[in-house]
């Protein structure tokens, strides 16, 4: 079995980005209550110190996220994954490293947040909560003050102009990388049986006319397009006719989903109940990959778009990545030796590794002499970001629980947060109707109407 990451354990994450990303409290905490372990600097960038006590917090907030605050646990997980504390620490400083170069770089280039925007995301943030002292709850149980909360912010906004400030430079997309990147097996085969559909949205409680409005379609008394327009509480979709597009490039609430899958092309559904209220379905389209493609305009448009987009995030990814490695190799950092007395310390030689699978066979060369034969790396596993299709049009209003961005999930239905990047550190859980706190998600953004 290949190493199982971090990345895998939390959300598609590495250990580092969890926690830069905000899985756990890996913000900086300058409170006075915060935790004190061993002291001491872990690492120097460019003279900035990280301390050690923040790497360490950072990595017991793993620990506590995973359910691994028991020595055993933690020691089996750690076997298990191939690592030891010597590397978790120093993925953790890594990763403020990075965020240092960010800092340090963004300065550099003049890249700076616009105090209104960030003014702008705390108070949408806040207003998920009944009262101050909620939100200060909140707050707390990550570990943070609103100050840090806010410099967090801050820290993500300045993170995304750098983004794109230094995208400038990214190579255009070209449709041969794109026609390149469908004709590998995970992409042409994830468009294959796609289905485009439209739908018709009531009221839960308007059954009545959702019953007379598909009799009236079954009868061909009425145009589905122009019932759309007409009757669906889906304003987005119904201007084109309640088109909410292709199901591979969106996400739509189970309901839906299972009903379009039993539809062929011109197939209209009966009356569907969601949580957003009541839909007719039809599908509209379905599309049946080729074996190879030749040219994109086999493709239907928006996976043409996909397929675009795709790439474009791609060649921005490599060029900030590229940018943030030449800060690495021309930055002082210094990473210090790990200090004894670690809470996270465990001996691995009392946590050896199970399973034939993992483990590095031996055998003995021609001469005679022991050799070392590593297990093969399976191809296709932890498929990196931007290795996806980008999705195309917004998820549609009572069709979809989707994704879009960083922001966490509002916890009240309709809530939707301020439009962009996340911040990158600790977000506080949100709260649900009545006030009371709840996880926060991560990567996850409330879409318009939307909650599966």
């Amino acid at each position: 079995m290949k190493k199982l990451t971090f990345a895998k354990s939390l959300a598609t994450m590495g250990l580092a980005a969890a926690c830069i990303v905000g899985v756990v409290g890996c913000a900086e905490n300058s409170s006075s209550d915060a935790p004190v372990y061993t002291g001491g600097v872990a690492a120097t960038v460019n003279g900035v110190e990280i301390q050690e006590d923040m790497v360490t917090q950072a990595i017991q907030d793993i620990r506590a996220q995973m359910s691994l605050t028991d020595e055993q646990a933690w020691g089996e997980w750690l076997a298990e994954n191939d690592y030891t504390p010597e590397t978790v620490r120093e993925e953790i400083i890594n990763g403020y490293v990075d965020q240092e170069l960010v800092k340090q770089g963004s300065e550099a280039l003049g890249v700076t947040a616009n105090p209104d925007e960030v003014n702008e995301y705390v108070d949408a943030m806040k207003g998920h909560y009944d009262s101050d002292e909620a939100w200060g709850e909140a707050l707390s149980a990550v570990g943070l003050t609103e100050d840090e909360y806010r410099e967090n912010i801050e820290l993500s906004l300045v993170s995304q102009q750098l983004k794109t400030k230094v995208a400038e430079e990214a190579a255009e997309a070209t449709d041969e990388d794109a026609l390149a990147l469908a004709n590998e097996q995970n992409y042409l085969s994830s468009f294959d049986g796609a289905k485009k559909s439209s739908h018709i949205l009531f009221d839960s409680s308007d059954e009545a006319t959702a019953q007379q409005v598909l009799e009236k379609i079954n009868a061909g008394e009425l145009d589905f397009a122009t019932a759309a327009e007409s009757y669906s509480k889906d304003t987005a979709s119904a201007a084109d006719g309640g088109n909410v597009g292709w199901n591979n490039l969106s996400n739509f609430v189970t309901e839906y989903s299972d009903t379009l899958a039993t539809l062929n092309v011109g197939d209209v559904s009966g009356l569907v109940p969601s949580t957003y209220g009541i839909h007719i379905i039809t599908c509209t389209e379905q599309f049946d990959a080729p074996e190879k493609l030749d040219s994109l305009d086999q493709l239907p448009a928006e996976f043409q778009d996909a397929l675009r987009n795709a790439v474009k995030t791609s060649n921005e990814s490599q060029a900030y990545y590229t940018w943030l490695e030449g800060q690495r190799e021309s930055a002082d950092i210094v990473i210090n030796e790990m200090p004894e007395g670690l809470p996270y310390y465990v001996d691995m030689a009392n946590f050896p590794k199970d399973g034939a699978d993992d483990a590095a066979a031996t055998a003995v060369d021609g001469e005679g002499n022991p050799v070392t034969i590593e297990p093969e790396v399976v191809d296709g596993e932890g498929a990196a970001e931007g290795d996806q299709p980008a999705e195309g049009d917004q998820p549609a209003e009572g069709t979809e629980g989707g994704n879009a961005g960083d922001q966490p999930t509002a916890g009240a239905e309709g809530d939707q947060a301020a439009e962009g990047e996340a911040a990158e550190d600790n977000q506080p859980a949100e709260a649900d109707g009545d006030g009371t706190s709840q996880p926060a998600e991560v990567d996850q953004q409330p879409e318009e109407g939307a909650a599966e």
